[in-house]
């Protein structure tokens, strides 16, 4: 059965998004009001790989926009179920941040929402790319991108929502797909995930660690903070997939793992990444020093969420293009555990 039946044995009645012009999808965007009567699509094209949705960049004879679709699966790997409603939570940020300036100048500007189809549609922030290349030797985080980056996750961290903004959805359902991955499958022996098709020998490497009493019972612990109401809107998933990089400067999509959760998560993945991306222990350092902490924030916690990203994504299902040899890998596992085992 094709991925396309699956989703529409499931959902029989909604729109089901593909890289293609039709004239269902010319119907559907006049009904929404997202293109106008006699405006026609020219194309529909896949700007960029995607993980947790569908992504198209539609064109017609006067505009450009993205199509965002959810699905009941995670589309970079459709045998992961995931939930349909991620789809109006990034809608709801895009939403709640509007407000503010300066976060708003950071991401794309929402069109509109529909809830029948999973549908968001957003402006087009053209041609660009994600900071994944910052996993390749050699790479360095330009000082903008790091100052603009760390910016974002300040002023995130410090939004004061009122109103109906503060009834942001607990996204319950997308934080137990996360917390799977992040604080339980890599640490599992049952999985049926070898990571020697990953990089051979990496399977004997990670067994340490899957065995380590100790530190998969921080991480246990580190795992039920995360699931726990936080005190700020955070993004969910603040890493290089999810900067890009454009002719306007540097922007940040995908923040449908946003909840109220604790600003040490949005900054520990951070920061693992510049680890994992090798980056110099000074720009790790501009990190910090440009980030303004808010009230009660917990470095040690911190430690505690960076090692647990930098494991996971060395071990768990979500590998990283990482042209890391076993013995540097090792290095950052054992980093890793060390501050995991600090965390308090």
């Amino acid at each position: 059965m094709t991925l396309n039946q699956q989703f529409t044995d499931l959902y029989p009645n909604a729109f089901f998004l593909e890289e293609r012009a039709s004239p269902e999808l010319q119907q559907l965007l006049t009904n929404h009001g997202w293109i106008r009567p006699g405006e026609s699509i020219e194309s529909v094209q896949k700007p960029g790989e995607g993980n947790m949705n569908v992504v198209v960049r539609v064109r017609t004879n006067h505009q450009t926009f993205i199509l965002k679709q959810a699905r009941p699966w995670v589309q970079k790997y459709p045998q992961v179920p995931a939930p349909m409603e991620r789809i109006g939570v990034e809608a709801q940020f895009y939403q709640c941040i509007d407000a503010n300036a300066a976060l708003r100048a950071f991401v794309p500007k929402l069109i509109g929402y529909d809830a029948a189809n999973f549908l968001l549609a957003l402006e087009d922030l053209g041609n660009g790319a994600d900071f994944t290349f910052l996993y390749q030797p050699h790479q360095i985080l330009p000082a903008a991108a790091l100052t603009s980056l760390v910016q974002f996750l300040s002023v995130l961290h410090t939004l004061q929502l009122t109103g109906e903004q503060s009834d942001f959805p607990d996204n319950r359902a997308m934080r137990l797909l996360n917390h799977e991955h992040i604080f339980n499958f890599p640490f599992r022996t049952d999985t049926g995930f070898n990571l020697d098709s990953v990089q051979p020998g990496l399977e004997a490497l990670s067994l340490p660690y899957r065995n380590h009493d100790a530190l998969k019972k921080k991480i246990t612990e580190l795992g039920d903070v995360y699931l726990q109401p936080g005190p700020v809107l955070i993004h969910g998933d603040y890493y290089p997939g999810s900067w890009l990089s454009v002719a306007s400067g540097t922007k940040v999509i995908d923040p449908e793992f946003g909840f109220f959760g604790r600003p040490e998560f949005d900054l520990g993945v951070m920061l693992a990444h510049m680890k994992l991306a090798q980056q110099s222990d000074l720009v790790q350092q501009q990190v910090l020093d440009q980030y303004r902490m808010p009230t009660h924030f917990d470095s040690t916690l911190l430690r505690g969420f960076i090692g647990t990203e930098m494991l996971r994504r060395l071990l768990g299902l979500a590998q990283l293009p990482l042209p890391l040899d076993l013995a540097q890998k090792k290095v950052l596992l054992e980093e890793a555990t060390v501050f995991v085992l600090e965390a308090v």
